[in-house]
């Protein structure tokens, strides 16, 4: 069952499924009208452009499409769409479309309820250094939510999410290390000293 942290992992949710940041400028044509017509409110041309981007493979796009089905945005709301386009993103690599999966696979929205996948696409956003999914992992590893419960693990999680500013992160690292052993937080600190974000030197 989920623990205390749950209140907080659905609030992420919500947070996430506003839509994404602005990331590396993408090259491709439509690119810069889909993301101006977004800004703009223009929904219905973000999603033909985006769309347009998207089936021919563009994984930025991609992500943004499976945010405008899961906000109703230019299309009306459809969750099952959302997963299919987070998805294709997903497994190009896309860090806040696997987190944005992670978080549906966690809350059974669109697809059946899976902790274990969810652990799966949380790891792999975590792993290219997302905050938020550190955050989640790091709240699975200490409820055992799709996970055995593991302290050092959820330490090394909120850590690396606390050291990107995340304030609960930080809670919950301080929380968990008074269940610890000095020698696991020891170990915890080191296995964070030494992560590096995956695809970075």
């Amino acid at each position: 069952m989920p623990g205390k942290y749950a209140v907080a992992v659905s609030l992420l949710f919500c947070i996430a499924a506003l839509g994404r940041q602005a990331m590396v400028p993408v090259v491709h044509a439509g690119w810069n009208e889909a993301k101006a017509a977004y800004e703009k409110g223009d929904f219905t041309k973000a999603y033909e452009e985006f769309k347009a981007l998207a089936e021919h493979g563009n994984a930025d796009a991609q992500w943004d499409l499976g945010a405008m089905y899961h906000n109703g945005q230019g299309v009306p709301r459809d969750y099952v769409e959302a997963e299919r386009w987070f998805r294709r993103a997903a497994e190009q690599g896309i860090a806040g479309a696997q987190y944005n999966l992670g978080l549906m696979y966690y809350g059974g929205t669109g697809v059946p309820q899976d902790y274990a996948e969810a652990v799966k696409w949380f790891s792999m956003a975590a792993e290219r250094g997302v905050a938020d999914a550190q955050y989640v992992l790091g709240v699975m590893y200490l409820d055992g939510i799709g996970v055995p419960v593991n302290l050092v693990q959820a330490h090394v999680c909120f850590n690396l999410a606390a050291a990107q500013g995340n304030l609960e992160a930080a809670t919950g690292r301080d929380t968990v290390a008074g269940k610890m052993t000095a020698a696991q937080i020891a170990e915890a600190q080191r296995i964070a000293e030494e992560w590096k974000p995956k695809g970075k030197d």
